[in-house]
């Protein structure tokens, strides 16, 4: 499954802001995402966007991630591709980083799949992927 961002309503009446370089698939494998050794998301359908100019993200459903290890915070941001976003901040055992995790609740229509999903900042996670053969 692959999508492409394209021009739509972003619920608002407003024309979507689109980015044709963004492109999103289902990831063909498994990805997980480690604080020390704990493991705050696994999922083999975990879903990779790719927007010219910066790293993959990796988007994992709700039900992959260990959300009692996440408090979601007052932090929002807006992209004009995406939307906007809210934020968590891990808490795992001594371990708290601060806004290192994000979601799109209501997004754009280029981009719908990501809706809920968790992604994660790489700094001070280890992120761990295997492709399917």
């Amino acid at each position: 499954m692959r999508h492409r961002a394209h021009e739509g309503n972003n619920g608002s009446g407003d024309a979507l802001h689109h980015d044709p370089r963004i492109t999103l698939e289902r990831f063909r494998g498994e990805v997980k995402i480690l604080l020390d050794g704990v493991a705050l998301a696994s999922s083999s359908q975990a879903l990779v966007l790719r927007e010219s100019g910066y790293a993959p993200v990796y988007y994992f459903p709700r039900g992959d991630v260990q959300m009692a290890l996440l408090v979601r915070t007052g932090h929002s941001t807006y992209c004009p591709h995406k939307g906007h976003a809210s934020y968590w901040t891990i808490k795992s055992g001594e371990r708290v980083i601060e806004n290192a995790a994000w979601s799109y609740e209501s997004p754009y229509d280029g981009v719908r799949a990501i809706k809920g999903c968790i992604a994660f900042y790489g700094h001070g996670l280890d992120i761990r992927y295997v492709e399917a053969q």
